[in-house]
């Protein structure tokens, strides 16, 4: 499981110069990081990726509450990743990923897909890959906030005033705030303009980072 570096998606905060390969996560590698590109690579925790296998023998890693088992195991956007301390993922205004250390014992998740099982009970697909049923009927483009037993603690919805993240497009990495919803064209005010946005490009925010807040004082 592995790509050349060439091929690294642009998101991995990577050298373009080093080994010829890289490693890659096992699943929804388009918009995740593996455990041994985290730990390795990005936290500077261990040194090679026999170090890496070493915290994973020993239980010291873990991805929303679950033991790590496997070097290309998935770091999804906004999952939070414990190794020494706990780290949410996230991504700077320049597209890259990054780790920010967290006290969350939850996560922002966007609904991507949604099916019917029963007349009163629907299956969710969220975006890191996550499904879930519910008896609740939420939309497409929601925000859920799960638990490490991804149990729901919250569904937010697109409105005016609440706060939002876009991790697509030339706003990627940016937070602003819903100036108005019109079926799936969010205005959004950012910090130097206001833009209107496909709610496919964003999901609302329910619990803001340290750094994200710090940033919304100077913003709003």
């Amino acid at each position: 499981m592995h790509q050349t570096r060439n091929e690294v998606i642009r998101a991995l905060p990577l050298p373009r110069k080093g080994t010829k390969y890289v490693a890659y996560a096992s699943r929804h590698n388009s918009n995740s990081v593996s455990i041994v590109v985290a730990v390795r690579d990005m936290l500077k925790l261990a040194n090679t990726s026999k170090e890496v296998k070493g915290m994973i023998h020993n239980k010291v890693l873990k991805v929303n509450g679950k033991v790590a088992k496997d070097l290309h195991d998935p770091i999804s956007l906004f999952s939070i990743f414990h190794a020494d301390k706990n780290y949410k993922l996230t991504l700077l205004p320049t597209g890259r990923f990054v780790f920010e250390e967290t006290k969350d014992a939850t996560r922002n998740l966007k609904i991507i897909g949604k099916t019917a099982m029963s007349k009163d009970m629907f299956q969710y697909g969220l975006h890191d890959g996550t499904n879930i049923a519910s008896k609740q009927n939420f939309s497409v483009g929601d925000t859920l906030i799960l638990d490490f037993e991804n149990k729901i603690i919250e569904h937010v919805t697109f409105e005016k005033g609440k706060k939002v993240f876009a991790f697509s497009g030339s706003n990627i990495g940016k937070i602003g705030k819903i100036e108005s919803v019109n079926e799936n064209k969010i205005n959004v005010k950012f910090e130097k303009e206001g833009t209107v946005l496909n709610n496919s490009q964003l999901i609302v925010i329910w619990a803001l980072m340290l750094w994200e807040l710090l940033r919304l004082r100077e913003l709003f």
